[in-house]
This record gives structure tokens, sequence and C-alpha cells, in this order.
């Protein structure tokens, strides 16, 4: 059986519920057709016209990201540009495009939650919650299965994330336990998370205001990059999404953009 895209929006909603996004976002359907037949999704975290044009390549109807396509209301189209670029080859390709964001992150089992579990973090709690919503938020934060020094926690993510370096703000020999994760950009909880305990926060997009704020609290950044804190959480999400696909008998392949690359690069 092959879902329609109105069947596929209903199980993202049911796994990463609307509700949960900030103000500001706009995950859901960016451009498409509710009625369209899925027989592929094609993953990657950003709308790009490259990965749009990869999907077209693989022959999928879907290209499912987690950063939205269309952020703001649109006054114009301009097909010159992004993202009226991509709008254009998505209709003109017949390729769907829809978003699971910050929904996704806040969700039981999302972004956040995955990183929560690729650090073996025990304890996991949410790092800022929502009213009246149990176990979904911004953010978790946990306990490692042992103290450790940041030195090691760094060289850990590292390994996890597959990212060549990391920024830190604390001392090498930092003890660490209780970690806080926010996938993305998460500077800004620096003090939620030391008012939560944490010894570490593990976010991206850490500012120079964000790590001299830290330093003054006392509690250790790492900065391992907005693309690196969410791309494989992203993958294992879709890994878990194709297994969902699979228990409501859906005939739908999934692929991942393996060519997605950081667009932040380390001059080498």
């Amino acid at each position: 059986m092959n879902p329609r895209l109105k069947d596929v929006l209903e199980l993202l909603e049911e796994l990463a519920p609307s509700r949960l996004a900030e103000p500001w976002d706009n995950p859901g359907l960016q451009v498409g057709s509710y009625s369209q037949e899925i027989r592929k999704v094609f993953l990657a975290l950003d709308p790009t016209l490259r990965s749009l044009r990869a999907a077209h390549r693989g022959d999928a109807q879907l290209l499912l990201t987690h950063h939205p396509l269309i952020l703001k209301p649109l006054s114009r189209v301009d097909i010159n540009g992004y993202p009226g670029e991509v709008i254009l080859e998505a209709l003109k390709g017949g390729i769907s495009v829809v978003s699971a964001h910050t929904n996704l992150d806040r969700a039981k089992g999302g972004i956040n939650d995955i990183l929560a579990g690729l650090l073996d973090l025990q304890d996991v709690g949410v790092l800022k919650g929502m009213d009246g919503e149990d176990g979904v938020g911004l953010g978790r934060i946990g306990v490692l299965p042992e103290q450790v020094e940041l030195s090691v926690v760094a060289e850990m993510i590292k390994g996890i994330l597959g990212s060549r370096n990391v920024n830190i703000c604390g001392k090498a020999d930092d003890r660490i336990r209780r970690v806080a994760v926010v996938g993305g950009s998460g500077g800004s909880l620096v003090p939620l998370a030391s008012t939560m305990g944490a010894d570490l926060l593990l976010t991206g997009d850490v500012s120079y205001h964000h790590a001299l704020e830290a330093e003054s609290l006392g509690i250790a950044l790492i900065d391992a990059g907005h693309f690196a804190t969410e791309k494989i959480a992203f993958r294992i999400f879709g890994k878990n999404l194709g297994e969902r696909f699979e228990a409501e008998g859906w005939e739908v392949d999934l692929e991942v953009d393996e060519d997605e690359t950081d667009p932040v690069r380390v001059l080498d």
C-alpha cells in the first residue's frame, strides 16, 4: 500500500505535533499536494536546491527536511533566488516538501531525545518544559554513566557526531557528569542549564557572549555546530520513521542524503 501525502503528514503530526513548535516556526507542508501518492521519501537536513535535485534523481515524491523551506510569509516568489528556485523545481518535478522542525526538537523521541540517547545519558528529563505537556520541551538533561573530564567528553562527542573538531568553553580537566543537550542553536539556554545543575551544555551556534556567560556561571560548553548536533539525530529519526512506515503496512522507501555537508567549514 502506498500512502498519500496526507497520510504521511498525519503520521508526522502524531510523532511531532505541530502544537509543540515555536511560534515563529513553520513546520509541515511547504510545497505539494495532500493527495500525492508517496512511494519514496528523501531525507535531508536542509531543503536546498541540491537536496531537491538529489531527491528527484532518486525518484522520490517527498523531500522531508528538518529546517523549513518557507519560514516567513512570502510576498513574492523570485525563481532566481532562495526559496523561490526550490519551490519552482519542486513543483516542476512533482516533489512535495515537508519539514519537522522545532516540533521535532521538542517531541518525545525527537532530536534531543535521540542526542541524549547517543550520549548514553541516564535519568533523562526535559531541560525547558512546556506547560501542560508531559515529557516534551526544548533540550534534555541527564547524567553520564560516570564522571569524566571535559576533554574526554569532547573527544567522545566528536566521535559520536562525526565532527572533526568542536569548540569548548571550560578547562580540559573540568569534571563532567550532568549534561544538558540542545540540538541546533541553544546557547541562550546556558543560564537554564546552569540552574538545572548541568556541568556541561552541548549545543551549536555558541556566541562569544554565550561563552562569557557560561564562564561566569561555571558551566562548561561544547559547541559541536548546528549541523552536526542535528544531522545524525535527524538521520536516526528517519530510520525510526521508516520502521513506522512498515508498521503501517506502507510500501515506502526512505533514502538519506549522504552527500549533505555543513555549510560552515574549517579551513585546513
